[in-house]
């Protein structure tokens, strides 16, 4: 390697990556880094028996075509392919409460491209559980679950962690991935720009009578975006957005009463509804940070930008950060180079810092310009709507962006 004291320092590493996160990010790098024969000790602060059980976490993923092919290329799609349901259609549409169920906005078809389905829902569970059966069975992979980071030190030879329990790792490379509060992020120095939007988004699976045709629906509401998401059987994931005081009251209601808030904007197109599991609330806000790596580190995921979930693109964003950083490693290590010397991780951060920096200001712009209920901006957005509608080749490039088959894929992310 390119470092002179590359073999003095080899010996008093634990591995060549410190992973600290061990949510769905963390975990995929730690796979792709294992495919170019490189070694990562991923620190997770949660047990494993809080992240195998199926009640941990409600969320479901609008996984893009480009981040089904990553899932594919690390192993893990042939397992999670039966609990996944195809998204053949998007129906966008500006709602009001009370006429949610009108469609008068877009309609984005898989059959316009020629890749396949525009993307699959996946619930957190099933991804969750596969991630961690991976790491399992990969011998360059150790999973420390219920350990915390407490300090860290890079120079220009390691990256040395010291945990909770006093214990002291080293490694060439120091990952944060440990999510929107990362200490990893903080303890580098490395200062963060955002603001809450004063919205919770209200999480839940439902069951209804009528199937779903694999149609996802984004409804504006002057409250804030709704989103129904198709899951298998016949069952949706809601994301539904409110104000903050009203998430809070409508989060504490009893089942029934929380289905009679729901109904209205929701509408009855797919029949009767009732919940299937149980119900979360998350607070939403915009947060980046003002870099994506230092000396010997860098971020991916939520830890280097959080984002409004109003595209869907939040996990999206993660899994092309790890693909652009398993890349840009796997080509610096093949070459000779060190992979975490400033002039790779640079090459890292180019690559998707810009991107991410886009898609939060649209998530963002989209939000305030919908989350209202004023008329003029409200006829502004339909004649919008309308435009793109009619231009089937502007059609044809947000169904693309919407999959993930735009821009500079990453190896990970092509056929």
């Amino acid at each position: 390697m390119d470092n002179p004291d590359f073999r003095r320092i080899l010996p008093f590493m634990n591995s060549d990556l410190i992973i600290v996160g061990g949510g769905l990010n963390g975990p995929a790098l730690a796979l792709a880094a294992a495919q170019v024969g490189l070694s990562s000790t991923v620190i997770d602060s949660l047990p494993v028996d809080t992240r195998e059980d199926l009640d941990f976490d409600g969320r479901s993923y609008a996984l893009a075509q480009s981040s089904k092919r990553m899932l594919a290329a690390l192993g893990l799609w042939g397992d999670l392919a039966q609990n996944a349901q195809e998204m053949t259609e998007i129906k966008v549409s500006d709602g009001r409460v009370g006429d949610a169920s009108v469609f008068l906005g877009l309609h984005f078809d898989s059959a316009e491209i020629e890749e396949g389905p525009m993307g699959y829902m996946l619930e957190d569970r099933y991804l969750r559980r596969a991630l961690l059966a991976a790491m399992e069975a990969e011998p360059r992979v150790t999973h420390r679950a219920g350990e915390t980071v407490v300090a860290q030190d890079c120079d220009i030879h390691l990256a040395t962690v010291s945990l909770a329990s006093g214990e002291t790792l080293s490694a060439r490379l120091l990952i944060g991935a440990d999510g929107r509060s990362s200490g990893t992020c903080a303890r580098a120095g490395i200062r963060r720009t955002g603001w809450s939007y004063g919205q919770t988004a209200l999480v839940c699976a439902i069951a209804h009578e009528k199937p779903h045709g694999g149609v996802a629906h984004q409804l504006f509401l002057p409250p804030g975006p709704l989103a129904i998401l198709p899951l298998t059987g016949n069952r949706s994931s809601i994301v539904w957005s409110e104000k903050d005081a009203q998430a809070r009251a409508v989060n504490a209601l009893p089942e029934e009463e929380y289905l009679q808030v729901l109904r209205p904007r929701f509408g009855d197109f797919l029949g009767d509804i009732s919940l299937a599991g149980q119900r979360y609330a998350y607070p939403l806000n915009l947060t980046l940070a003002n870099s994506f790596v230092a000396p010997r580190m860098a971020l991916i995921g939520d830890a280097a930008h959080g984002m409004h979930p109003i595209a869907g693109q939040g996990l999206n964003a993660g899994l092309r950060d790890v693909a652009a950083l398993a890349h840009v490693i796997a080509h610096a290590v093949r070459r000779g180079e060190d992979f975490a010397s400033p002039l790779v991780l640079e090459r890292y951060q180019s690559w998707r810092r810009w991107d991410t920096a886009s898609l939060a200001a649209a998530t963002d712009l989209f939000n305030r310009l919908f989350s209202n209920d004023s008329s003029l901006l409200r006829l502004g957005r339909d004649l919008g709507m309308a435009v793109i509608g009619s231009m089937p080749g502007l059609r044809r490039g947000f169904i693309r962006e919407a999959a993930g088959l735009t821009g500079d894929l990453p190896d990970l992310m092509r056929k």
